[in-house]
């Protein structure tokens, strides 16, 4: 069969077109914003991409269209697939009839840390000789693919809370029907199609609708947005993780990188690792949680995770120079941004951290989290924000707590060149952003190198 995915790029519908080609299909696609990882990932599978959204790449047909959730209609090749009467679907659709069917769903769901728990948990199927298939919306440094069929009846997905299609306005989770659930955390995002937490609370109860009785939910104790949506009807049991938790852990070490973790009040296993942040470890509880249901116990799980190596774009060290550490992080919400900051701060002490934000997220240039966005950058010591035209807000307004402390730039180039010029020996460069950022990290660090070449 030969299925055209349209926007392939992305990160789950590039995970389809893993998935679909290791099925043996013939996969194309289109995209109109392609970069790593996920450009060189369907390189290596030898999956072609077309350019843009004309109608011309419908021609010959193909036998379906798998249609992702940015595609509008005025779209050439959305009217073009509506007047043909071509056979299409939603990427959501298409997973859970050919692949998410009869087999074990692990869903990992939340506002944060969705792709690294997902990764983790993956992780510990896999060390535990479950070859789980999976299907992440990152690039888990430990199997260098976001996706694969796996062989083993387990199949870990990451939940994605936003809607699935133009013609389907529900979560794309909805349509997982997972029988182990990580509910790992719930603030309000995604305000280009909620309004409000209440919207996107009552989709988390249509996702729990989903679970079987003999499923189980994982969530943390204390959280009480996710309280009210399980108050809401609950069918399913439940085990808690975090302060008050059935899983617990007391940290080791200040930045997270050693730790116990605790299961009903008794020592069950230590993970010593190479990432930093209670974030982290709030994430690896979820993990281990989910994985003791399907039968691995702590003491593997944790062994699994002080060999997991985390994830691309997550603290992700790009390259060093004169001393310059340039990270790169996928943090664009200001709970993710501040719990990232955090983490670097435990982890480099009074070294000077650079934060560079661009405000890509749909959310983000709406201006949905300005009241909380200063607040989040304000451990950083200097912070650099690419302000798009497309921006629907003012930076030096909306940031003025952060004084002269930030600087606001409207293009790439000149903020790489202050930014390098700025820097110095021992500091860490943190850029933030859920895209490519026009390729700045490799720009900077062009621009490093040539600085201090002499």
């Amino acid at each position: 069969m030969h299925i055209h995915i349209l926007g392939i790029c992305g990160a789950f519908m590039g995970g389809i077109a893993l998935l679909a080609r290791a099925l043996g299909h013939r996969v194309t696609g289109s995209d109109t914003n392609v970069y790593p990882p996920m450009s060189t990932q369907l390189a290596a599978a030898g999956i072609g991409i077309h350019e843009g959204y004309d109608a011309a790449q419908l021609e010959p047909p193909p036998d379906l269209v798998v249609v992702a959730n940015a595609m509008k209609r005025g779209l050439p090749v959305i009217e073009a697939l509506l007047d043909r009467g071509l056979a299409y679907c939603s990427g959501p659709a298409w997973l859970r009839a050919e692949v998410l069917q009869g087999r074990w769903g692990l869903a990992v769901s939340g506002t944060h840390g969705k792709t690294t728990t997902a990764s983790m948990l993956a992780w510990v199927l896999d060390q535990a000789g479950l070859n789980p298939g999976l299907l992440i919306g990152g690039v888990p440094c430990d199997f260098g693919v976001s996706a694969r069929l796996g062989e083993g009846p387990f199949f870990v997905v990451e939940a994605d809370e936003y809607d699935t299609a133009f013609f389907d306005k529900r979560s794309k989770f909805v349509h997982y029907g997972p029988k182990t659930l990580i509910i790992n955390n719930l603030e309000f995002d995604h305000a280009d199609i909620f309004e409000d937490l209440q919207q996107i609370q009552r989709q988390f109860h249509h996702l729990i609708r989903t679970v079987p009785g003999s499923g189980l939910i994982v969530s943390p104790a204390q959280d009480q947005a996710i309280e009210t949506v399980l108050a809401q009807g609950c069918w399913t049991p439940r085990t808690t993780f975090g302060p008050g938790g059935d899983w617990q852990a007391e940290p080791l070490t200040d930045d997270g990188a050693r730790f116990q973790v605790l299961y009903q009040g008794r020592e069950v296993g230590r993970v010593e690792w190479g990432l930093i942040g209670a974030h982290n470890i709030h994430n690896a509880l979820a993990a281990l949680a989910a994985a003791f249901h399907v039968g691995i116990e702590p003491e593997v799980g944790c062994q699994a995770l002080s060999r997991f190596q985390g994830v691309k774009r997550r603290l992700e060290l790009r390259g060093e120079v004169a001393g310059i550490r340039v990270l790169d992080d996928f943090a664009h919400h200001p709970t993710a941004i501040s719990a990232t900051i955090a983490a670097l701060r435990h982890q480099v002490g009074g070294q000077r951290i650079l934060a560079v934000l661009e405000p890509r997220s749909n959310s983000m240039r709406l201006g949905a989290h300005n009241a909380t966005l200063a607040d989040s950058l304000s451990a950083a010591d200097r912070i650099y924000l690419y302000a798009p035209p497309e921006l629907s807000w003012d930076p030096a307004q909306a940031l003025a707590g952060l004084g002269d402390r930030l600087q606001v730039y409207a293009d790439i180039a000149p903020l790489v060149e202050h930014l390098a010029a700025d820097s110095q020996s021992g500091d860490q460069i943190l850029i933030m952003s859920n895209g490519g950022f026009a390729g700045i990290h490799q720009r900077l660090l062009e621009t490093l190198r040539a600085r201090y070449a002499g």
